[in-house]
């Protein structure tokens, strides 16, 4: 969606209907992880911008954490599950290689007749997701579509590396995508690397590597991440998908009420709102609270913005995301909902 030749990317007549969060209770703090890792609360802070993330419980799974979301984005929409035409998950680590964690989510919720499948792309999934949504509901396809973004990323870490560890935390957010009038509109710009996708990955646990007792010895099975690439890629495509998108939806910096960028860690924040010239007061962030919830860090951004006021009906969003791919996405829309979720 990135050559010059292209006019999409605008798709009219959608909109976000409902939206809901969860988190796990358990808080871990950076005091706690340098009980048992050679770090510290300030090189955490100082390298990350983040003072403490929640970790899912050992019995729960992006699809328990999904359910309850889901259920709350549908409450506020005003819908049933089976009024749902399909569901749509993201995850960094999804609750198993195979069946779909959407598969799993809609029928805990009821919606036994809506269509599911997943999203594969690293922490951009939300946005993939939520552009997948769109594409469905403004071709006419489907009339209602559920988007969850719900991780336990706290499963696949390596908790003996810092450099990995400290960064992510659990939690999902959904969102209802439907039908409305052809003045509201979403504008979205994707794209993907495969050049880096070993910069950010799970080596072991599928076909290319399955897991066995030497993968488990040689850690393999866990996230690994090249985090000095990671970060020059993020860097330089996070604002350059902006700059697209907005010129895509006829905006300019200006116009942006609210930027709300994929919490990865404040510094690459920090880059991308210097680059694109935002104001403090136009930037939305938590990671200082949640970590790096991967696919769940846009919704649960979302849904606190909302309940606490900075968020409001008429406002225009720009989402950015990226990723294991390595991928990214931007979104634009303009907020259509009074109120918020309720906070967690």
């Amino acid at each position: 969606m990135n050559r010059p030749d292209l006019d999409g990317g605008v798709l009219s007549g959608v909109r976000i209907s409902g939206i809901g969060v969860h988190v796990p209770e358990r808080v871990l703090t950076n005091d706690e992880i340098a009980g048992f890792l050679d770090t510290s609360d300030e090189w955490i802070r100082s390298r990350t911008g983040i003072s403490e993330r929640r970790v899912a419980a050992d019995d729960e799974a992006p699809s328990d954490l999904g359910v309850l979301a889901a259920g709350r984005a549908l409450e506020m929409a005003g819908l049933t599950a089976g009024e749902i035409d399909l569901v749509i998950s993201s995850s960094l680590v999804p609750d198993m290689v195979f069946p779909a964690t959407a598969a799993v989510v809609a029928h805990r919720l009821g919606a036994h007749d809506a269509a599911a499948f997943d999203v594969q792309a690293g922490c951009t999934g939300f946005v993939y997701a939520l552009a997948s949504a769109a594409a469905f509901v403004g071709s006419g396809f489907y009339r209602r579509v559920l988007v969850l973004g719900t991780e336990t990323v706290s499963r696949g870490l390596d908790w003996e590396d810092r450099r990995t560890c400290v960064l992510f935390g659990d939690g999902a957010g959904a969102c209802v995508v439907e039908r409305s009038s052809d003045a509201d509109t979403m504008t979205f710009d994707l794209g993907n690397d495969g050049a880096g996708a070993e910069k950010l990955c799970m080596p072991a646990g599928a076909a290319r590597l399955p897991a066995s007792a030497q993968t488990v010895k040689d850690r393999r099975h866990y996230l690994k991440m090249d985090g000095p690439e990671v970060f020059r890629f993020a860097t330089r495509t996070v604002a350059e998908s902006c700059r697209r998108v907005m010129v895509r939806a006829g905006l300019e910096v200006g116009d942006i009420d609210l930027f709300v960028p994929h919490q990865a860690n404040i510094r690459i924040i920090d880059s991308a709102v210097r680059r694109l010239g935002f104001e403090p007061g136009q930037v939305f962030t938590n990671l200082d609270r949640y970590g790096n919830t991967s696919c769940a860090s846009i919704p649960l951004c979302l849904a606190e913005a909302a309940a606490s006021g900075r968020l409001k009906r008429g406002d225009r969003l720009l989402l950015a995301g990226f990723g294991a791919g390595l991928s990214w996405g931007s979104a634009v829309t303009i907020w259509t909902l009074d109120g918020g979720a309720a906070w967690v």
